[in-house]
């Protein structure tokens, strides 16, 4: 495996790189969830491309850019375990070279509802920072968690909009044995928080449920999900179809339930995809 820190070196071995490519973008803290996008790179590319880099242009004013977890020796090996062909760990300075930078907008629509309601500019900065390293890595397959479904539909459409020869790979939610959607995050909840985290997952096996019992209202499953859910902050809970427009019936292999909910000073986001 070889770590590579500068972007002169990145393009270099890239030039001479004429297998298809697999890349896992990361934000590092990697879990379960990241290793198993890697296992899905390394089964279906002739090259693994992992990067870490925490980046700051999608953390609003208000939110704690430092207090996000970092331990890049464990996530090194990590990468090293699971046989990733190379690691890409630029600075802030190499991936952002000046103050007036070429920018990049999310649509109006789809990137100010849901997570973008709460987080205005959120996704200016990831559709950023992933257009920059698609530039750079050129790769065959790219593979993004379900669990970011929002961030998973705008990063698709914007390979659509934009003509890029990447093949966007969707991967399953990972989950603890108990249910609760792996995430860097967790990591922050308290024991009871931990406990209480558990009603996300329940209240989404409860709307399954209700599905398969024929239920296809959406106020009546949201209401059902919002009982399991009753004591816990909800930020939003909606259902969507997978162009994120809200829909008052189910429709099957078309529709998204999506929520996030604050433990004390964390946040946790979780779906459904039916």
């Amino acid at each position: 495996m070889k770590i590579i820190t500068t972007i002169e070196d990145l393009q270099n071995i890239r030039k001479n790189l004429n297998k298809s490519i697999g890349f896992v973008p990361t934000m590092g803290a990697l879990h379960s969830g990241h290793i198993s996008l890697i296992k899905k790179a390394k089964l279906n590319n002739d090259i693994t491309i992992v990067s870490l880099f925490i980046n700051p242009t999608q953390f609003l004013a208000h939110e704690d850019l430092s207090a996000y977890p970092k331990d890049d020796l464990r996530d090194i090996n990590i990468c090293e375990q699971y046989k990733v062909d190379y690691v890409f760990m630029p600075t802030k300075e190499i991936m952002y070279q000046s103050t007036d930078e070429v920018l990049i907008k999310a649509p109006k629509l789809s990137s100010y509802i849901l997570e973008g309601a709460t987080r205005p500019g959120h996704f200016d900065g990831v559709l950023q920072i992933v257009l920059k390293l698609f530039n750079l890595i050129r790769p065959t397959n790219a593979y993004f968690g379900k669990k970011d479904a929002q961030q998973l539909s705008l990063i698709s459409k914007m390979v659509k909009n934009l003509f890029l020869a990447i093949n966007i790979i969707e991967c399953e939610i990972i989950r603890e044995e108990d249910g609760l959607a792996l995430s860097s995050r967790n990591i922050y909840l308290s024991k009871e928080q931990r406990k209480n985290a558990l009603t996300l997952s329940q209240s989404l096996n409860n709307a399954k449920k209700l599905i398969l019992q024929n239920e296809n209202n959406t106020k009546t499953i949201v209401n059902a999900m919002k009982n399991i859910l009753k004591d816990q902050d909800i930020e939003y809970l909606s259902i969507v179809d997978r162009e994120f427009n809200e829909i008052s019936k189910i429709q099957k292999n078309n529709t998204i339930i999506l929520l996030v909910v604050r433990f004390g000073n964390t946040r946790l986001l979780d779906n459904l995809w039916v």
